[in-house]
């Protein structure tokens, strides 16, 4: 390759197209990512763990390879430090992890490293995935690259902050409450929930009322759809479950196709509605409802049907989520002699869940349950449903209560009302940076789709994309 344009300035599908012609190296191109993060990642805290020698290997062994039919071959990403990967440092975000070397790895590396790619290690992750904002204390915070005094939001905060920062193309998150979401809007990138049951590796269907699946994250629309394809290429013909998705199959692979022809004119719904607002006070900061307006118009300017829409009360949602989400901490495996290395958060949920009666969890799973089949009929005659992602602009390192996990909660919740939900209902939605604020901090709007629907919000947001032109925003470390 030569010329003024560096590695990191292309998108993930130019790498892969500069790579299967080989006017590209893997070495090259994991080389050039390994003196960005070594040069850049000190004042972000992106990467929790670099695996620098075993990229190089591994780059090496696809260099020498004849065979780069893989939908990933050769593009560089990391794993979120929720996953294991064997030999590697694994600390799950917590204390209680801190020295923690599993022998084996979980499904979503081996699945990533099946379609070709290359892990350079660790993206740093809250403790257990449970907080939406990263900052534990086993690593430094993750900061978003646009203001390093704001959080880059969690629970994939180090893989948004890396892709941001042109650390990597794109990488891998998980979303149990809005955890690729957040980051992705409060770092400027496009992020993925897909549908429960879409990704085999990451499902959501093995997982407490079926919240937490993978997905990607990324600069582009496009970018976002070949990660997503390669979560999914040469797994999603294995049923793992009774109610697996299986993706739709064109000549341009699994979702890329739909990314980049981004066709079709669509009827939208456009809702601030928070199940939320019945606990919570929520308010909706002015630079989130910019956002809102400026996705919502330029949608209608593209010849998409728009319409507002107030969602049914659901007062019975707080109370079930929250109930959930404390039975999930349960299963920490702290005791009396370890309980001290967790977070007041994490230590707060744990023993509510720990106190939780059985009746209670039971009542809160159909509750949930009833909740997706309510949310799913009142989206049902629109295309995609277009909301805020978050409430506020990114939050200040610290800005959360480090010691009343009872704050801690709600401040979540207020910053983060959009989210949830739609882990709850099983449903597809993308978040999309649409605009910046005065300060030069990005913000994004989420379109929620249909069960399935990846295609649909794939197609809109390549055409709100070549309207905004996002692409071309970049942090000052770029």
């Amino acid at each position: 390759m030569t010329g003024p344009v560096e590695i990191h300035e292309l998108t993930a599908l130019e790498q892969y197209g500069f790579l299967q012609r080989r006017e590209l190296s893997v070495l090259e191109v994991v080389d050039h990512y390994l003196e960005r993060i070594e040069r850049l990642d000190g004042g972000l805290g992106a990467f929790h763990t670099v695996t620098a020698e075993a990229a190089r290997r591994r780059a090496r062994e696809l260099d020498g390879s004849d065979d780069r039919t893989a939908p990933l071959w050769g593009l560089p990403l990391a794993d979120k430090d929720l996953s294991r990967r064997a030999g590697v440092r694994t600390t799950f975000g917590s204390r209680l992890f801190a020295d923690h070397v599993p022998e084996t790895s979980d499904e979503l590396p081996l699945q990533l490293d099946a379609a070709g790619a290359v892990s350079l290690g660790k993206t740093s992750a809250p403790e257990f995935g449970l907080p939406s904002y990263t900052e534990s204390l086993v690593a430094p915070p993750a900061r978003d690259p646009y203001d390093t005094s704001r959080g880059a939001g969690g629970s994939s905060g180090g893989a948004a902050v890396a892709v941001a920062a042109g650390l990597l193309p794109f990488a891998p998150g998980s979303d149990g409450g809005g955890s690729i979401r957040i980051p992705a809007a409060a770092c400027g990138l496009v992020g993925l929930k897909p549908s429960r049951g879409l990704v085999p590796a990451g499902s959501g269907l093995d997982s407490l009322a079926g919240l937490a699946v993978a997905g990607p994250i990324a600069r582009t629309v496009t970018d976002a759809a070949l990660l997503l394809d390669g979560m999914i290429a040469r797994a999603g013909d294995r049923i793992r479950h009774t109610h697996t998705l299986r993706p739709p199959v064109d000549d341009d692979g699994l979702f890329l196709g739909a990314a980049v022809r981004g066709e079709g004119r669509f009827q939208i719904a456009v809702s601030t509605s928070s199940p939320w607002a019945t606990a919570y006070e929520i308010e909706i900061a002015p630079e989130a409802a910019a956002a809102l307006d400026a996705a919502r118009d330029a949608l209608v300017a593209l010849g998409h049907g728009m319409e507002e829409l107030e969602l049914d009360p659901a007062p019975e949602y707080p109370e079930a989520f929250r109930a959930v989400w404390q039975a999930g901490a349960s299963q920490i495996p702290a005791d009396d002699t370890t309980e001290h290395l967790l977070e007041p958060l994490t230590r707060w949920l744990l023993h509510r869940g720990r106190a939780l009666p059985a009746s209670a969890l039971v009542r809160a799973l159909a509750t949930l349950s009833a909740f997706e089949r309510s949310l799913i009929r009142q989206f049902a005659p629109y295309d995609a449903v277009l909301t805020p992602t978050l409430a506020m602009t990114p939050r200040p390192i610290g800005w959360y209560d480090a010691h009343d996990g009872e704050h801690n909660f709600a401040q979540q919740v207020q910053y983060t009302p959009f989210t949830s939900f739609v882990n709850a209902s099983g449903l597809p939605a993308i978040t999309l940076p649409v605009s910046m604020t005065a300060e030069g901090l990005p913000m994004g709007a989420q379109l929620i789709g249909r069960p399935g629907g990846e295609s649909t919000l794939l197609a809109l947001g390549r055409q709100l994309e070549r309207r905004l032109r996002w692409e071309r925003v970049h942090p000052p470390q770029w």
